[in-house]
This record gives structure tokens, sequence and C-alpha cells, in this order.
């Protein structure tokens, strides 16, 4: 099996790496932030900017070969992880089924200037 970098329109990082990494039926993605694809502006509040992040997400597991469907665990930084209503909302638009949803865990975090939110996952696709 082969490493391959995965891109995804819309998204990209500052530094030279890609927006996740398939070997085989693993793909790991790296941080996800809430940014607008056109401008790479944060959203203006939490609530958009987790829309924006999960809009992100869904882009890049299927840039890696598979859908929402395909993720194992969600790994969420909050700079407040007492707003996690506002997280939680667009979660349940993601997964509505309480009985195929990906394990999650939310940390409390010191991020970098207008980020509220971010994120990585991991998906397990064919």
């Amino acid at each position: 099996m082969s490493r391959r970098s995965i891109y995804a329109e819309g998204f990209s990082h500052k530094n030279p790496i890609p927006a996740a990494c398939r070997i085989g039926p693993m793909l790991y993605s790296g941080s996800i932030q809430g940014t607008d694809p056109a401008t790479g502006a944060y959203g203006a509040s939490l609530e958009r900017q987790c829309e924006l992040m999960f809009d992100h997400v869904r882009r890049i597991v299927e840039a890696g070969g598979g859908s929402l469907d395909h993720i194992a665990k969600m790994t969420v930084w909050m700079r407040d992880r007492g707003q996690r209503a506002a997280l939680n909302a667009v979660w349940l638009q993601a997964f509505p089924d309480a009985r195929n949803r990906p394990a999650r865990h939310t940390l409390q975090a010191d991020l970098d200037g207008d980020k509220l939110i971010e994120c990585d996952f991991v998906a397990v696709i064919g």
C-alpha cells in the first residue's frame, strides 16, 4: 500500500501539507477549520465556523474516496467547550441517526486569532 496525499478544492493549509492522507482503507485528516473556501477568512460566528468546518470535512472525505458515513472518529478543539450546542447542531445535521454516528471527543484549546473551532477525523473507506 502506498501513501496518497488528499487535497480538496476550497481547502488548504498554509504549510506544505495535504488536507488528508490515505493509506489503504485508512484516511486521516489534518487540522480542519471553519474558513470560507473563497476568501480563507474565518466565519464571523461560532455557528458559521461550525458550518464551514463540516463543509470542509465533507469535501475532504469525498476527495479521499469516501463519505461522511466512513468517518469513524472526530476530534474537535473549541475555544469555549461550553458552547458545544453550536457544534451539536451541525453534528446532528451531518449525523442524524443516533445508531450510525462516529465517535467524537471535544477538547477546550487556546486557538489562534479568530479561530473558534477546529477538528480532525479518521475514516475507514472500502
